[in-house]
């Protein structure tokens, strides 16, 4: 027994050396919810995330914008072709030809009608190298406009499903921020938790320890029963035990909150609790309105109806009547030399509609309107439950956390009631005034009741992120609660992987 006493004690001289060497960061539940927000893989994958819905939404709006296109296609065509002379034969005549163009365009799309209206200029050569002769073709200006009449119109429902999309990523990002929160305070309270068993078994094992050699004093003069030496003997074996498992359980809290929080260096970690809480309760209208308000889940709700019309609407589009336009106006001249090319161009006008009408396709159509129909039904009944299960969850989880403050306050009367208690039996039993049995209970009461005051208090922390995340508003500052701007996410980013 002496040997494993002396091998555990220098275990603790050992890691208390280790510790002053290598340092200790100090964290509070603060600073490690700040670190967790800014460096965790959850924030970084987060942050992706957003950026990639932000870009789509600048995609997205940049379709309602005018468009600048220069482009050009040159060809050099060597080769034998079939050609048609003027009486009608035809010959097969080598040609030698250089085509070459360039054209600028403006685009800009129409969302009311789903079309295109365009403005173009272009010039064209071409030249015959047996010949060593050219001409060019040039169309000044051209004015165009394309369309499908009865189509889906894309651009009308990207214009109110789109912004619903953003919004819901920008508001789940603020909600996955929080939801950090309430991971960085599970593994804070984990070590917390597991830092408290290690001090309350190094506690539990030097009482032990110092009870069993105070009873095998009165053990040799006779004042207790052998059966009572042995049961001090298993207590402190038995202290012993757990402070061995306290011991790796704390290591591995420490390693699991630092590799989630992204500390690289070695210093031990230290948790700090602090018993302040924020003094407030949270009405349940007030919290319901937040949730309906800012929750992107509501956003969700809304975009599927969206997308469910929208499938709808293009069902409709596919199994209708199909038509397309397209319409150009412009002038135009050709001429040897690119100059004269541009002297008294001629109009021209080109017209085309093209026109397709299903007579019979056996109920294809009519069968896609019907299951997008039906689609759209089961989304706004799914829709509907979800909205009820919503309200539902908020009034619960305001309920659970206006009531975790009391029990908070009730666990720590019961903590420090329990302490006292132990300190009472621990000294009637070295009085000689108690037994045993009364000093076991009195610890295993100790010992539950600070581990249900850190469970308390872990369960308080977790509820009040979780109602922030379903809010998304502070209701200690009284504030809604916003994403990052744009370039701080960027250089988080950056700064975490080395771009």
């Amino acid at each position: 027994m002496k040997v494993n006493f002396l091998l555990i004690w220098c275990c603790m001289c050992a890691g208390e050396l280790l510790a002053q060497q290598k340092g200790r960061m100090e964290l509070s539940l603060d600073n490690t919810i700040r670190l967790a927000c800014e460096q965790s893989p959850d924030a970084r994958s987060a942050a992706h995330t957003y950026r990639s819905a932000f870009w789509n939404y600048k995609y997205y709006k940049a379709n309602y914008l005018p468009s600048l296109t220069l482009s050009s296609a040159p060809t050099l065509n060597r080769m034998i072709n079939r050609v048609t002379m003027d009486n009608g034969s035809e010959k097969f005549i080598e040609q030698n030809i250089l085509n070459a163009d360039l054209a600028f365009s403006i685009e800009q799309n129409v969302s009311l009608t789903g079309g295109t209206f365009f403005v173009e200029t272009s010039t064209q050569r071409v030249d015959l190298l047996d010949d060593k002769t050219h001409s060019w073709q040039t169309s000044p200006v051209t004015v165009g406009y394309k369309q499908s009449l009865f189509g889906y119109n894309s651009l009308k429902w990207n214009r109110r499903i789109e912004p619903v999309r953003y919004q819901k990523a920008k508001k789940a990002y603020i909600e996955t921020i929080e939801l950090i929160a309430v991971e960085a305070t599970t593994r804070f309270f984990n070590l917390a938790t597991a830092q408290s068993d290690l001090e309350m078994a190094q506690f539990n094992y030097n009482n032990a320890d110092t009870l069993y050699h105070y009873a095998q004093g009165r053990y040799n003069i006779g004042t207790i029963t052998e059966n009572e030496m042995l049961q001090l003997e298993l207590n402190k074996l038995s202290e012993e035990t757990n402070l061995m498992n306290a011991r790796i359980e704390c290591e591995n809290a420490v390693q699991s909150l630092r590799s989630y929080l992204g500390i690289r260096d070695d210093a031990q970690l230290k948790v700090m609790i602090s018993q302040e809480l924020p003094a407030f309760q949270v009405p349940i209208d007030e919290a319901l309105f937040y949730a309906n308000e800012n929750s992107p889940d509501k956003q969700n709700m809304l975009l599927r109806k969206l997308e469910s019309e929208s499938a709808v609407a293009q069902a409709k589009a596919n199994a209708g009547l199909k038509a397309d336009i397209y319409l150009r106006f412009g002038l135009t001249q050709t001429a040897g030399k690119l100059k004269n090319a541009y002297r008294d161009p001629l109009d021209q006008q080109y017209a085309s509609l093209s026109v397709t009408l299903p007579i019979l396709d056996w109920g294809r159509g009519r069968g896609q309107i019907q299951v997008a129909r039906s689609n759209r039904d089961l989304v706004y009944t799914q829709v509907d439950q979800a909205q009820i299960d919503f309200d539902l969850n908020v009034r619960k989880l305001v309920d659970q956390f206006n009531l975790q403050t009391h029990k908070v306050k009730v666990a720590a009367r019961t903590d420090s009631t329990a302490q006292r208690r132990h300190n009472v039996a621990y000294k009637l039993y070295l009085l000689g005034k108690s037994t045993v049995l009364d000093l076991n209970a009195s610890i295993a009461e100790k010992d539950k009741a600070k581990q249900n005051y850190l469970s308390s208090l872990y369960i308080y922390w977790s509820l009040y992120y979780t109602l922030r995340s379903i809010t998304l508003f502070d209701f200690v500052d009284r504030c809604p609660l916003v994403e990052k701007p744009m370039t701080e996410i960027v250089n988080i980013n950056n700064s975490n992987n080395g771009y």
